[in-house]
């Protein structure tokens, strides 16, 4: 992949990150009682994509972002990315349920997209600029189970 490529799929990948990080900041402002939950997860998200611009930014213009990193198409997370700007419009004027809310948070975060980021993370680093990344991050993983177990623990179906 040329880093041209590589440059528009890492900003197709921020962008993902940003929408999602918007759409649990929309979660926590309509949905007060889990409130600190999703404003939890939205940082999160907003740390996910300021770690991939900063691979950006500073790895790729020296051949060492870490590609196990940037494995969706670009097709794939524009058709994401839309998708989540049409959601974020709907529910800025017609929130969903609150369970409703965490299911779909669950989606995103069990979609191709996040569950390669994860799996990333999880593994052994290979590079110096992969264990810098998995070092900045280690304290964001996991959102689906963390949704999962949050749903449980408060009677969410």
């Amino acid at each position: 992949m040329t880093e041209n490529n590589l440059a528009k799929l890492l900003d197709e990948a921020i962008r993902l990150e940003l929408l999602v990080a918007d759409l649990y900041a929309l979660f926590n402002e309509k949905f007060p009682e889990d409130g600190p939950f999703w404003w939890k997860l939205s940082l999160e998200e907003m740390n996910h994509a300021a770690l991939l611009k900063s691979g950006r930014d500073h790895f790729l213009p020296v051949g060492q972002f870490p590609l196990e990193l940037a494995s969706s198409t670009i097709d794939i997370l524009s058709g994401q990315n839309r998708d989540l700007v049409d959601l974020l419009d709907r529910y800025r004027h017609h929130p969903p349920s609150r369970a409703e809310a965490f299911l779909l948070a669950h989606g995103l975060e069990t979609s191709a997209a996040e569950l390669h980021f994860q799996h990333a993370m999880e593994k052994h680093p290979q590079t110096p600029a992969m264990q810098i990344f998995r070092s900045l991050n280690s304290e964001d993983l996991d959102h689906a189970q963390r949704i999962l177990e949050y749903m449980k623990g408060h009677g969410i179906s």
